[in-house]
């Protein structure tokens, strides 16, 4: 076990080659439909596994990483907002590959593409089911078969979000940075002409994260109420397709980070913090007028369904409807859009 090149800023996980993710809390989207991106309700706190050595499963700290606590049936994504050079980052749900439901795997692959592309894939909301769509992340208990993991390999080993960073070769990288301090210089050029400033994207907005206590004393060892992440809703969304070879890419991960998901109790049994409040109410949020997205990048190609992710059912399947009414956002609603080292495992 040793330094996995990760850091934590705050809460966001800082992967080698300039990657940065957070995990933002959602609203969970009807199992029906097709629905524009629902915004952030704020980050998910997120803490290293090894500050707290007597308090975790003794899994976990073999497994190395970070943890986070989320509410049952709870959606999230994953922001990739403040990576600063181009990366491919593997995204595995229960270590299966969100992007291709492929098995993990240390090693990049185009045939099917095993991926995201950053940061021109700004965020992740579910698995990849194709057409223009995700299946929203939500999170369930090991042991039912809910998840994708028990969906896709008939097994719930693992559970939790792992994450895999590879950068460009150093050519590739030398080839960016120059192609991008001459499109800067362009920029600074019109910038002059004109004498303006260009505008600033939008994005969702983001609540600070809730206050912390201090940690509590130790406890005996449990076997963790370990979460995994199931599938909801569909939303318009793409995962786009590289444009690059696979020879651009580094062979091996520069990086990685084991992420795990536990209940809300155990977060404040583990850490002696206090969760975060429970999922905000549908209805509430849409009477309240907040705004829902939808972005498309017209120069990407959005990758094609694969067979072991289109196979994964909704959650509802498995723990029953969901009775909780929901209100559609109103057309106006719809917004367009143009620290210290985390120590790895074995896992």
């Amino acid at each position: 076990m040793g330094d996995s090149g990760v850091r934590i800023d705050g809460n966001t996980l800082r992967l080698p080659g300039g990657v940065a993710v957070r995990f933002v809390r959602t609203l969970r989207l009807p199992e029906t439909g097709t629905h524009p991106l629902p915004p952030g309700l704020g980050e998910f706190p997120v803490r290293r596994v090894a500050d707290y050595p007597d308090t975790v499963p003794e899994a976990w700290r073999a497994r190395g990483g970070v943890l986070l606590p989320v509410y049952l049936r709870e959606a999230m994504w994953l922001s990739f907002g403040g990576t600063t050079q181009p990366a491919a980052l593997q995204v595995g749900v229960g270590k299966v590959c969100a992007v291709s439901g492929e098995p993990w795997s240390d090693r990049l692959s185009g045939k099917p593409q095993n991926y995201v592309v950053l940061p021109r894939q700004p965020w992740l909301d579910g698995i990849n089911s194709g057409k223009g769509t995700v299946r929203q992340f939500v999170a369930v208990p090991l042991g039912l078969g809910a998840t994708v993991e028990g969906q896709v390999t008939g097994e719930e080993v693992w559970g939790g979000v792992q994450l895999q960073s590879f950068p460009l070769t150093d050519a590739e990288l030398a080839k960016w940075r120059e192609e991008e301090h001459r499109r800067a210089e362009r920029a600074r050029a019109a910038s002059a002409q004109v004498g303006g400033y260009g505008g600033a994207v939008p994005m969702a907005p983001m609540a600070m994260p809730g206050p912390s206590a201090p940690a509590g004393a130790a406890g005996p060892q449990r076997s963790g109420a370990a979460m995994g992440l199931g599938v909801g809703g569909a939303m318009r969304q793409e995962v786009y397709r590289d444009d690059r070879p696979l020879t651009a890419w580094a062979e091996r991960p520069a990086g990685r980070v084991f992420v795990h998901l536990v209940t809300p109790p155990e977060w404040r049994r583990i850490t002696g913090e206090a969760p975060p409040p429970s999922p905000v109410d549908r209805a509430a949020y849409t009477r309240a007028g907040l705004p829902w997205f939808d972005y498309f990048d017209q120069d990407a190609e959005d990758l094609a369904p694969t067979d072991p992710l289109t196979a994964v059912q909704p959650v509802g399947d498995w723990l029953g409807d969901d009775h909780e009414p929901w209100q559609a956002p109103s057309p106006g609603q719809v917004k367009p859009l143009t620290g210290k080292p985390v120590e790895d495992g074995d896992w």
